[in-house]
């Protein structure tokens, strides 16, 4: 086991992380921007180091600075959370380089599943159904490019082939608005991951948003553990998830994680990872993408299997064998995350930095909350919008529902906007009650568009 392990993160995941190594006896180094030096990680931490200035690119994202932390203070490890470089070949191979663990999968693995087109061609391969598509790069000024959204048939989704979260992404309805949306795309994706390069898709129409947790070792086994349903999306990004989906049944659970399973065989994954599929209104699946980290809904896993992820991601990166089999994993009940966000939902969901004054967050029985706020701290507008997220858990669906419209109607946050309220118009939400439902619920049933 690793003796000292630096987080490369901040916030409620940085949290995470800092207690599941403590629960496994292991010493923890917190790294800061100057903006942060407040922020819970810090406090909690064994030691601090700050890395830089408050913008991403000068700190968080901040490679030699970043490995000179983990030299000085001597940790052995380094653990990307998820965001920054959680998911960046070069920051793998620098760890590697010197000499410290990079707790997550091979460099190789986030190489492969980073580019969406190589994963794509990889995932056919590997006999995991995908979404008919371009195989390929596309560009606005192909002439081709018309025919072949023609083929593959209206409405076509343009994809950024690097990154995710909804950027540099476009859905097209027809030919006159093809171009034009390549373009945007390619902008897009270029201030955002660096690269322009997008490719096509067939748009799955009232998809629903299934992942499943995989974990693999060092010794070549893989297995998975029962799905989320992240269908509850605003812009391409996920608000509410819950395992299990109430959309999916045995028969096709088994025949997902089975795939599941053959994708991350198929790069050689260790470690824990998610592997993405849409869902069609007929329950044929899709792959999506692969996500080579530790996902902002993992407790919902850990609520309901009683794994907790984070402990075996630091265990798997540190050489020890998978210790169950997706068969023997048994789900204990049902499970509810809501995203607790500093964005005003009535104002497209516009950031809302600013110093929190009274502060009250939930729990009481069946709720568990993960946060990195406080009573007088100041959400610095430098980075993601996340405060907190609100997990329930009960014997059922509906207990879970009414334990988390419980602890939504406790919270008290003054000073900031958040999107609590949102969280229990959605909870209460007839349609979201029945279950089972797609991603274009939030405009259809919540803001009526």
């Amino acid at each position: 086991m690793f003796k000292k392990v630096l987080i490369a993160n901040r916030g409620e995941i940085a949290c995470r992380v800092i207690r599941a190594c403590r629960e496994l006896g292991v010493k923890t180094v917190a790294i800061h921007s100057e903006a942060d030096k407040e922020s819970m990680h810090v406090k909690l931490a064994d030691q601090s180091i700050c890395v830089g200035p408050a913008t991403s690119s000068e700190s968080y994202l901040n490679i030699p600075s970043i490995i000179a932390a983990a030299e000085i203070s001597g940790a052995d490890a380094i653990h990307p959370g998820y965001g920054f470089l959680a998911e960046n070949t070069y920051f793998a191979e620098v760890c590697e380089t010197c000499g410290i663990k990079f707790i997550g999968p091979k460099k190789e693995s986030i190489e492969k599943m980073g580019d969406k087109i190589a994963a794509i061609a990889l995932m056919k391969k590997a006999g995991v159904p995908v979404v008919p598509g371009s195989g390929g790069p596309v560009d606005a000024d192909d002439p081709k490019v018309a025919a072949l959204a023609k083929k593959i048939g209206y409405p076509v989704i343009i994809k950024a082939t690097a990154g995710g979260g909804g950027k540099g992404m476009r859905i097209v309805v027809s030919e006159e608005t093809l171009r034009n949306s390549i373009i945007m795309a390619q902008e897009e994706a270029k201030r955002a991951f660096g690269n322009p390069d997008v490719y096509m898709e067939k748009y799955v129409e009232e998809p629903h948003h299934i992942e499943f947790q995989i974990l693999g070792d060092a010794y070549g086994k893989v297995c998975y553990l029962p799905e989320r349903d992240c269908s509850i999306q605003r812009r391409h990004q996920k608000l509410v998830e819950e395992s299990p989906s109430p959309f999916i049944d045995d028969a096709l659970r088994k025949k997902m994680g089975k795939a599941a399973k053959n994708a991350a065989a198929a790069v050689g994954y260790v470690t824990v990872g998610t592997v993405e599929f849409l869902v069609d209104k007929n329950k044929k699946f899709y792959f999506m993408e692969m996500n080579t980290r530790i996902q902002v809904e993992h407790p919902v896993t850990e609520m309901i299997t009683g794994i907790d992820l984070v402990k075996e991601q630091i265990k798997l990166a540190a050489g020890e064998k998978l210790s169950f089999n997706s068969e023997k994993i048994k789900i204990l009940g049902h499970s509810i995350e809501c995203r607790i966000n500093a964005e005003d939902p009535d104002k497209d969901f516009i950031p809302c930095p600013g110093k929190i004054g009274k502060l009250y967050l939930p729990g009481g029985p069946g709720i568990r909350l993960d946060t990195h706020v406080y009573s007088g701290y100041t959400i610095p507008p430098f980075y993601d919008s996340l405060i907190a997220k609100i997990i329930s858990f009960g014997e059922n669906r509906e207990e879970s529902i009414l334990r988390m419209q419980r602890a939504l109607k406790e919270v008290e946050i003054e000073g900031i906007k958040n999107t609590s309220s949102l969280h229990y118009k959605i909870m209460s939400n007839g349609q979201f009650r029945k279950g089972g439902v797609a991603t274009d619920f939030l405009p259809k049933y919540i803001f009526g568009r």
